[in-house]
């Protein structure tokens, strides 16, 4: 198994222990999220993905950052490290500089929008076997995740899901050429070999 999802792992984990503390003790972690435009809150963008403020949204998010963060880390290994970090800034970025400034901003929702995006997605720029099942895969289980985008439920911050969304999108573009599947590289090279061979014979 590949060492890459201990990042996952490690990142729930971590997010598991500061809530149990944040709970147990009563402490309230919310000023560690990110208040769009607030310089005193630019930390928000590496802590809140952290923060949840409650038991249902901590363990909402669990399961699909554990499952999309693991594909991620045993299908694109070469590239996973940078999607997970920009992916993990570049959200939290876009949500402090463009969302509503009337509330705190929390939770890790937006970086799963961006690791689902970016599973999609890659399977739409990538087109080989295994990006495009991926993808499918995406799709059926996480496919509703959709609607989150949308601003029809209240005290949820929408915003990061669209961003998270978008970030993932560019991503999977601009990584779309890199760890292509075995079999597609090969394909596209016998083409190539093929063509300069024909080219050769004409002359």
């Amino acid at each position: 198994m590949k060492k890459g999802i201990l990042i996952p792992i490690s990142f729930i984990l971590f997010m598991w222990l500061i809530n149990i503390v944040q709970f147990m003790f009563q402490l309230d972690f919310g000023g560690l999220g990110i208040h769009p435009r607030d310089k005193q809150t630019l930390i928000g963008i590496f802590t809140s993905p952290l923060i949840h403020g409650n038991w249902e949204h901590l363990l909402s998010n669990t399961l699909p950052m554990l499952m999309l963060g693991i594909i991620l880390f045993l299908t694109y290994d070469k590239i996973a490290v940078w999607v997970w970090i920009l992916n993990y800034i570049l959200t939290g970025l876009l949500v402090w500089l463009f969302a509503r400034g009337i509330s705190y901003h929390i939770g890790a929702s937006g970086i799963i929008y961006g690791l689902a995006s970016f599973l999609l997605f890659s399977g739409f720029f990538r087109m080989d076997i295994k990006a495009i099942a991926i993808a499918s895969g995406v799709a059926i289980f996480y496919g509703g995740m959709v609607w989150g985008i949308l601003p029809i439920q209240p005290g949820v911050s929408w915003e990061s899901h669209l961003f998270g969304g978008i970030v993932g999108f560019s991503l999977a573009f601009l990584f779309k050429d890199i760890q292509k599947d075995t079999v597609i590289e090969q394909h596209e090279h016998e083409v190539v070999e093929r063509k300069t061979y024909d080219d050769y014979m004409n002359r």
